[in-house]
């Protein structure tokens, strides 16, 4: 995962995750990752909610519909879960991912003001999306 999240994530803006952090989270209850060779999607589902942690695409393998399959496969899992409802921070700038959540369904529902550090030590206000899965899903 952290190969994949260190691909995705090369920007000037971007701090990728290390393989301590991701091991981290992975025993943390429940955290859950659905793969794919060329990308992964890691969710905290807790109670009724859940969260989308990140979700990472490799560069040469974007534009096919990975990311959609990987939300899609991970909103589902968290309805198994329990959740009802899906959040998610998103940077603003970030006009791909954020095409992406609107087109799964997700709204905004907030901002978190300087809320992402780039590497670059530039800071970038975050969206919070939210997904109503009492509505999105049958």
């Amino acid at each position: 995962m952290a190969a994949i999240h260190a691909e995705a994530f090369a920007g000037p803006h971007d701090t990728p995750w290390s393989e301590a952090a991701f091991a981290g989270l992975l025993e943390q209850a429940g955290v859950f990752a659905r793969e794919a060779p060329d990308g992964f999607i890691l969710m905290r589902a807790v109670a009724d909610e859940a969260e989308i942690l990140t979700l990472a695409v490799r560069p040469s393998a974007r534009r096919r519909g990975l990311g959609a399959r990987l939300v899609g496969e991970g909103v589902l899992a968290a309805a198994a879960r329990g959740a009802v409802r899906v959040l998610l921070e998103v940077a603003e700038d970030n006009a791909p991912a954020r095409a992406l959540y609107a087109r799964a369904g997700f709204g905004e529902a907030g901002r978190r003001p300087d809320y992402y550090a780039g590497a670059d030590g530039a800071r970038r206000d975050a969206l919070l999306l939210a997904l109503d899965l009492t509505v999105a899903l049958p």
